[in-house]
């Protein structure tokens, strides 16, 4: 593959994560502790503040993280990344997330017994 070659099959990819990231909802960074886990740090568009772990297999990741009001999430998505130099990298992705723990959500109630 030619150097040409690969910055016209490159650029439909690098418009499609320029409208992506159009859509995204927050930005982060992450810095890895060893191949394939990284622990990071992003905020969302309503100002939470997220601290997180995750790993992730090729363009498929996984992780888990707690905001700060306690709130647990955990969250799995595909992206893509391109080097920027000095060992740095640049991304966009799509992905879900739920919370799975909220310390302010009422504890469920047992049913009365009779």
């Amino acid at each position: 593959m030619t150097p040409r070659f690969r910055q016209h099959a490159l650029a439909p990819l690098l418009a499609a994560c320029a409208l992506l990231a159009g859509c995204a909802s927050g930005v982060g960074i992450s810095v890895p502790l060893f191949p394939g886990v990284s622990i990071g740090v992003g905020v969302n568009s309503g100002g939470d503040v997220n601290l997180g772990l995750g790993t992730g297999v090729g363009p498929v990741g996984v992780g888990v993280g707690v905001n700060q009001r306690g709130q647990v999430s955990a969250g799995a998505g595909v992206g893509v990344s391109t080097g920027v130099g000095g060992g740095a990298r640049v991304g966009a992705g799509v992905g879900t997330g739920t919370v799975i723990y909220d310390p302010k959500s009422a504890p469920a109630v047992d049913a009365p017994r009779h």
